[in-house]
């Protein structure tokens, strides 16, 4: 786990164009509106709003829609400007904005759900809407009718979804920490592959369909990378985050990687470096640098007469390792340390200066995030934080 370091000032930062505030109540999720000044947000007050901006540069409501009860996520497609916004109740339920975004038209009601629903994705080329809740059920409708296509029941509550229209595979982010992969059909549902590498619940994913790589973020502060394009299993590992990983987003034409997180940490990772992967933690009932024997090896311990100590392991290499061997910390970019880590003391006289040069810029939003959006064509950012205010960044000064 990397230290609770505060990161480097940076001269370049996120530029903040506007701040909106909201309601009394959290903002669960909140989008950019494309091609206009404009923010779609849900929050537990059981509000829908669309935010515009006016001629005095605020955002005010053109649209505010009060539900029976919290919405707790949603999935806008800005080409057909469907909005699909999941329940507390576990309905799903479709809304259909006009051009000018001054008037929202129901669409459909799907009872997908016996419990808060925790993700929804509608897939355009599929005409397909994807829902997933604390039921532990994973659920596909088909918008054109309405009806429901087919339902599969997970091991653990799902947190976060994502889907790859080329091979119809949904990545499934659990509270457990694992990330599954499934086919989906018209009507049945195939397991593919699961990758277990976090610690804690995942609270955010990102699937990139040019360079076939998933992205996770989680609750244990970690970034996963999953080079599934490549075929090799190669998961990438990055630490920047001294609290819950909230959003992911990889932005193709830079090859940088953007990621928010509870602390209120804006984070930029430069993508077009050669990462390694972090070493498999040996396992050893003695130092493997000084060979003093650790607390449970009791044997070692009587015939040597010597005292155990507690096992560390070095982040570079892995070994096992006491204390008094791995007394110093160290940076490591290139396998994702962008804080000080513990490194036993011949790693740390190996590791050069151009191996700490950073690979990722640091930025604080001022607000603990709890969702972000980010919007490509202008390198526009959301953030939604705890404050119940959503910010808008222009992030073109760092993503570029």
């Amino acid at each position: 786990m990397a230290a609770e370091t505060q990161p480097r000032a940076q001269a370049r930062k996120p530029v903040l164009l506007s701040k909106i505030e909201t309601s009394q109540e959290l903002v669960n999720t909140a989008v950019i509106i494309p091609k206009e000044d404009g923010v779609i947000s849900v929050s537990d007050d059981r509000t829908i709003r669309v935010w515009l901006k006016r001629d005095s540069g605020q955002y005010w409501p053109s649209v505010y829609h009060s539900m029976p009860v919290s919405c707790s996520c949603m999935s806008f497609n800005p080409e057909t400007r469907r909005l699909s916004v999941g329940m507390d109740s576990g309905v799903v339920l479709d809304f259909i904005l006009s051009e000018d975004y001054n008037k929202m038209t129901p669409a459909h009601t799907y009872q997908a759900h016996s419990s808060r629903v925790t993700a929804v994705l509608f897939v355009l080329e599929m005409e397909w809407l994807l829902s997933a809740a604390q039921d532990r059920t994973l659920c596909w409708h088909c918008t054109e009718r309405g009806h429901l296509l087919g339902s599969h029941r997970t091991a653990a509550w799902v947190t976060r979804i994502q889907f790859d229209v080329e091979t119809r595979h949904v990545f499934v982010g659990e509270q457990s920490g694992q990330v599954t992969i499934f086919k989906l059909d018209a009507d049945t549902c195939s397991l593919v592959t699961t990758f277990k590498g976090h610690t804690g619940s995942v609270s955010a994913l990102c699937w990139d369909s040019m360079q076939r790589v998933l992205f996770s973020g989680s609750s244990d502060r970690s970034i996963i990378m999953w080079d599934i394009g490549g075929r090799k299993g190669t998961a990438i590992e990055l630490q920047g985050h001294n609290d819950r990983v909230q959003g992911l987003c990889y932005a193709p034409h830079t090859r940088q990687l953007i990621s928010c997180g509870s602390d209120g940490g804006i984070v930029i990772w430069d993508m077009e470096v050669d990462r390694q992967e972090t070493p498999e933690w040996l396992d050893s009932d003695s130092c493997q640098k000084c060979e003093q024997p650790f607390f449970w090896n009791f044997k070692q311990m009587w015939d040597s007469k010597k005292i155990g100590l507690r096992q560390h392991h070095c982040r570079r290499c892995g070994k096992a390792v006491c204390g008094k061997c791995s007394s110093r910390r160290s940076t490591i970019p290139l396998m994702g340390f962008e804080f000080p880590v513990r490194v036993c003391d011949s790693c740390h006289d190996n590791i050069t200066e151009q191996e700490r040069a950073p690979t990722a810029t640091f930025h604080d939003s001022k607000h603990g995030i709890v969702h972000m959006h980010y919007e490509p064509t202008r390198s526009w950012l959301l953030t939604c934080g705890s404050d119940r205010t959503i910010k808008l960044w222009d992030m073109t000064p760092v993503v570029s």
